[in-house]
């Protein structure tokens, strides 16, 4: 069995929780304030660990109070945090989070995340059949890093480009596998998605993003399940049928639970179908690290 190893981000998620979004220069009364252990990076490693993959994190930390939670937290997780590196240079990466009728609105302040550099990541022990895992909440010259020495290695690299933002198709070259949702995919393509497009226009933008014909290209739908272009074979997942009390780490445990399967020996089908369903155990519950699931929980839904 392959390990995970996810270069990405460390948060502290502060949720709001409300009956319903404010308008722009709007106030609306609030129900609660809380605290979640977040981050893209820590979430993804978070749902990789709990799904019984052997997971290590890299990134940077704030030498503050909100770090010292975070660490605490993610070691009690069984994640590997030896490339974790606390910093006085920056506070700890703190989002802003508004929840109303399950959906969310977020602001991220990265703080230390910004810090982590290509020689956080040269160092790490990369070898064939573990998978490399990073998102858009570290420097994207970092990750391009990470990548090559990843490919290097004979490790699969997972690219979740979110929050979105254009990138260089040196970097898409380097990925194995990219990990986005309709809007992400849209914006990447430079083509115009809706939530009503069918599954057909979905691939066919897909296909123009793609940077080699064995790069696959996973793209998740929310309650329509997921859609994939792997070299030529075209993969649909059922969506699940839910209550949503809170969507905001969903993403993340798919793509955590993606990555344990993969490093796991799964093929891409079999692990999609795994990471749809885990994804939808982690919406019924509050906050985004907190949410995911272990493998008992998504082998009973299966």
């Amino acid at each position: 069995m392959g390990r995970v190893f996810v270069a990405g981000s460390i948060n502290m998620d502060v949720v709001a929780t409300a009956d319903r979004h404010p308008r722009v220069g709007e106030t609306v009364a609030g129900r609660q304030v809380l605290y979640f252990p977040g981050g893209k990076g820590a979430n993804q490693a978070v749902a990789a660990s709990r799904l019984g993959a052997r997971t290590t994190l890299i990134g940077r930390l704030g030498r503050d109070s909100l770090g010292a939670e975070l660490k605490a937290f993610l070691g009690d997780q069984g994640i590997d945090l030896g490339y974790v590196v606390e910093t006085a240079e920056a506070h700890t990466g703190t989002a802003i989070i508004t929840v109303a009728e399950a959906d969310n609105t977020i602001v991220v302040v990265p703080g230390a995340n910004g810090l982590v550099g290509a020689d956080d990541v040269k160092v790490v022990p990369l070898l064939k059949g573990d998978v490399a895992v990073s998102q858009f909440e570290i420097p994207l010259p970092t990750i391009a890093a990470f990548f090559h020495r990843a490919r290097a290695a004979g490790a699969v690299t997972v690219l979740n480009p979110a929050p979105a933002q254009k990138m260089p198709g040196e970097l898409l070259a380097l990925v194995d596998i990219l990990v986005l949702n309709e809007t992400e995919l849209g914006f990447l393509a430079g083509s115009e998605l809706s939530d009503d497009d069918e599954a057909a226009k979905i691939i066919d933008v897909a296909r123009k993003l793609q940077a080699r014909q064995d790069q696959a290209i996973c793209v998740t739908l929310g309650k329509r399940g997921v859609l994939a272009l792997a070299e030529r074979e075209e993969i649909s997942v059922a969506g699940r049928v839910v209550k949503a009390l809170d969507t905001t780490g969903a993403g993340d445990c798919f793509v955590g639970a993606l990555a344990a399967q993969l490093a796991d020996g799964a093929p891409l089908r079999e692990a999609l179908t795994f990471a749809n369903a885990a994804a939808s155990i982690s919406v019924q519950r509050m906050g985004a690290g907190p949410s995911m699931p272990t493998g008992a929980e998504v082998a009973a839904i299966l």
